[in-house]
């Protein structure tokens, strides 16, 4: 079982390991396809929908080897291997598609499993139309981020493992990139004396593979935006209007910030950086708390600027 929980086992068989009577019923829901099912009690097995335990192998052990081999504090005793879904073959449910927003979420180095899995979460609460996962990220089927997610891998589409050079595929068109650089280097103040990315801000270089932290001489960070790979974006406020066109959130790790692809895409989509307003002193915020917030946000002004037309429209 071991084997079965790794990255390698997922990406080389193409399957994956659920856990729980919830989320096996939510994958099966969706169309997610089941290999076998572990069960310790027969009951188990009647819950699930009978057309879809055709071809399924059925494997009765006792409790204690589901105990051995559960990462949850309280295994519900059954376990199944699934073939990884396709978010495009999957069907996901009905009010969820009805409440979607032009908001598409991008996760950019996100290694830590339960802060993907609560952001996963949070994305499907408030309505994106879908994830990106790029490289470098923590698998988005890694158990832990599965068990943080609760469910939201069977409410909102996610697609692992993407090339940046491929990330304009997914975006609508029209779509503008905001990015969210979440390392707590910004302030207010810094917001209100400059609109440059390249004042402040751990930017990732991935052609040395290492991170840059540019803070230093003005002269030094000019001659980096002049040699056109440090691009220069607008900072603005989390709270001001940033919806009017399909909108992408760029969200980074805690440690490594965002990259430089992403600082690149947002500049050609003529997006800009998210900022977020802490309070001196405080280092930073977590990065599931930071897609929370504009998420929610994005939400929030789809959600007013609807009212306003709705209203403007009855006085006609």
């Amino acid at each position: 079982m071991t084997v079965v929980k790794s990255r390698q086992f997922r990406e080389k068989q193409g399957k994956i390991l659920l856990e729980g009577r919830r989320l096996i019923a939510d994958a099966l829901k969706a169309g997610a396809v089941p290999k076998v099912f572990f069960f310790s009690r027969l009951e188990y097995i009647k819950e699930l929908p009978i057309e879809k335990l055709k071809g399924v192998s059925l494997i009765k052990v006792k409790f204690e080897d589901v105990k051995d081999w559960s990462d949850l504090v309280t295994p519900q005793g059954i376990m199944g291997i699934f073939a990884k879904p396709d978010h495009v073959k999957m069907t996901y449910p009905e009010s969820q598609l009805l409440h979607t927003l032009p908001i598409l979420l991008i996760c950019d180095n996100l290694r830590d499993p339960g802060n993907l899995g609560t952001i996963l979460r949070s994305a499907a609460g408030a309505g994106c139309s879908k994830v990106l996962l790029t490289k470098g990220c923590v698998d988005a089927w890694e158990p832990k981020v599965l068990r943080a997610g609760m469910g939201a891998h069977f409410q909102v589409p996610i697609i692992n493992n993407v090339d940046w050079e491929a990330v304009p595929n997914y975006l609508p068109n029209d779509t503008r990139v905001y990015v969210a650089d979440n390392c707590g280097l910004y302030t207010q103040a810094q917001a209100q004396m400059s609109n440059k990315a390249s004042d402040y801000g751990w930017v990732c270089d991935r052609r040395p593979l290492k991170f840059h932290k540019y803070e230093e001489e003005e002269e030094n960070l000019e001659s980096a935006a002049s040699k056109g790979w440090l691009p220069e974006l607008e900072v603005q406020s989390y709270d001001s209007d940033w919806t009017e066109a399909p909108a992408a959130v760029v969200i980074g790790g805690e440690t490594s910030g965002v990259s430089l692809e992403s600082l690149q895409l947002a500049e050609s989509t003529g997006g800009g950086r998210l900022l977020i307003p802490i309070v001196p002193g405080v280092d930073s915020l977590n990065s599931a708390m930071a897609a929370s917030i504009l998420l929610f946000e994005g939400r929030r002004q789809l959600r007013v600027r609807a009212e306003h037309l709705s209203r403007d429209g009855s006085y006609h």
